[in-house]
């Protein structure tokens, strides 16, 4: 089994969705010693993001050799991403969205031919199959209850995409309210870890 671990978060260290993908992707492993990991942090080794010249080099266009390794980059996470079996992904909500790490990521793999296609009945993921876990942070309560609800942009998106793909189901293990104060932080912290130690690991 083939796992792949994915961080977006700026923050290093001091980054709480990088401490939970961790948790989740411990979990897996000691369920599983077998598994094999391949781990992109893409703030380490940003892509750059899509712009004329991608699109132009994807319908065979020749490219400036500037692009060539970020093309070629593209290339090995798109690789990557059909080749695991389990997806484990850090997403902090920046500005009431993902990353912009984690776009480029995604504008990589949301490939027609590859990720997805289209035909007479619409738009067929070709992805289905792979079980994907997202550990979430948030600095404040997006849910649908809240005042704040019609700003969540990070799970719905995410949900999308990955539904966009043939990935029905994505997991979330969300750490809430990490910037109203020590208490907050802390109590999201732990129930998010919980949450990822009490996994099913198949």
């Amino acid at each position: 089994m083939k796992l792949l671990h994915i961080d977006s978060s700026v923050l290093g260290p001091h980054s709480v969705s990088r401490q939970v993908s961790a948790a989740v992707v411990d979990r897996l492993r000691q369920a599983n010693p077998a598994m094999t990991v391949t781990y992109r942090d893409l703030t380490a080794e940003p892509l750059q993001h899509l712009s004329g010249s991608h699109l132009a080099a994807a319908q065979g266009a020749s490219t400036e050799a500037s692009l060539q390794s970020d093309l070629a980059a593209g290339q090995a996470m798109l690789e990557e991403f059909l080749a695991a079996d389990v997806v484990v992904i850090g997403a902090p909500m920046y500005n009431f969205t993902i990353p912009s790490q984690l776009k480029a990521w995604i504008d990589r793999i949301l490939v027609a031919g590859k990720t997805f296609k289209y035909g007479p009945n619409g738009v067929e993921g070709l992805a289905a199959g792979k079980r994907v876990i997202i550990a979430v942070s948030r600095g404040g309560f997006y849910g649908a209850d809240t005042p704040m609800a019609g700003g969540e942009h990070l799970e719905s998106y995410l949900r999308f995409v990955f539904g966009f793909i043939g990935i029905a189901n994505p997991e979330f293990i969300p750490a809430d309210g990490i910037q109203l104060g020590p208490d907050h932080r802390e109590k999201a912290i732990a129930s998010a870890l919980s949450a990822a130690s009490s996994l099913q690991a198949a």
